[in-house]
């Protein structure tokens, strides 16, 4: 082995012993320095200040899900062209076009996911 590598590890061993005693501490100091008052709404298991009815359970619209999902599918999809912008311009001064492609396949297959939500009516709020 290298001589650099042992003083490397030497020092992830010291960082991680630091952050274990620091946490071990705040852990300690919080179970030693937090008030203790015992009562029974918080021995609920749920606790938010509301007592609990007899109907607890209620039903979420499968909806919501599609357009969390699809706000997901844009917001990444964001994520990915900003910095292919980046790529794109550098590979065009370099003359390479597949880039180009390649986005361009990017966007199409996330078309078809919108266009097959579309058909199947998931963009439309009942």
């Amino acid at each position: 082995m290298p001589e650099g590598y042992a003083l490397n590890y030497t020092a992830v061993v010291i960082v991680a012993a630091v952050g274990l005693l620091a946490m071990g501490g705040m852990l300690a100091a919080s179970f030693f320095l937090a008030p203790k008052r015992k009562s029974a709404d918080k021995d609920l298991p749920f606790e938010c200040g509301i007592p609990p009815t007899p109907f607890t359970w209620s039903q979420i619209h499968v909806r919501y899900y599609i357009f969390a999902i699809l706000f997901l599918l844009f917001d990444v999809e964001a994520v990915f062209i900003f910095p292919w912008i980046l790529t794109f311009l550098q590979s065009a001064a370099q003359g390479a076009s597949w880039v180009f492609y390649e986005m361009i396949l990017f966007i199409a297959i996330l078309l078809f996911g919108v266009l097959y939500g579309w058909r199947k009516g998931v963009l439309q709020w009942r």
